[in-house]
């Protein structure tokens, strides 16, 4: 009678063990994805969903999206494609343009590549008193030198 209990409770054990491991090609990662608020959470989650993600979750404040999908019908990559087309910047891709244009205002935050563009331009002087006009016009050919 120990016995087949015994046995119950290693059979049991050994079904529980296989079932709780991660299924191979199974990912979880996070991305880091600008936005603003409520309703760049259901954009961004519901692009990384269309993009293949079986769990997407996005923290406004953290700005990480923690993502689940399986490798073997979409990648990193192709997740972040499709919040980028949504436009969203993320952590390797800058958002489309025209798509961010798009947002709604609350979803207008700060982008990354206009923030680049600016340190750079600072970097070349090009914000000088003398470049002013060409500054505001946000040329970089006047700011070479």
């Amino acid at each position: 009678m120990k016995i087949i209990a015994y046995l119950t409770g290693i059979c049991l054990f050994i079904s529980t063990a296989a079932f709780s491991q991660a299924q191979p090609g199974a990912q979880s990662e996070t991305i880091k994805v600008w936005g603003n608020c409520g309703m760049c959470k259901g954009h961004i989650e519901k692009a990384a969903k269309e993009a293949g993600a079986s769990s997407a979750i996005w923290d406004k404040t953290t700005k990480l999206l923690a993502v689940k999908y399986e490798a073997s019908k979409t990648s990193n990559r192709k997740i972040q494609e499709k919040i980028a087309a949504a436009g969203y910047d993320t952590q390797d891709l800058t958002g489309d343009g025209k798509a961010y244009e798009g947002l709604d205002e609350c979803c207008k935050y700060e982008r990354k590549a206009v923030t680049r563009e600016k340190q750079k331009k600072t970097a070349m002087n090009c914000c000088a008193p003398e470049k002013a006009s060409c500054c505001a016009e946000e040329k970089t050919s006047c700011c070479a030198g």
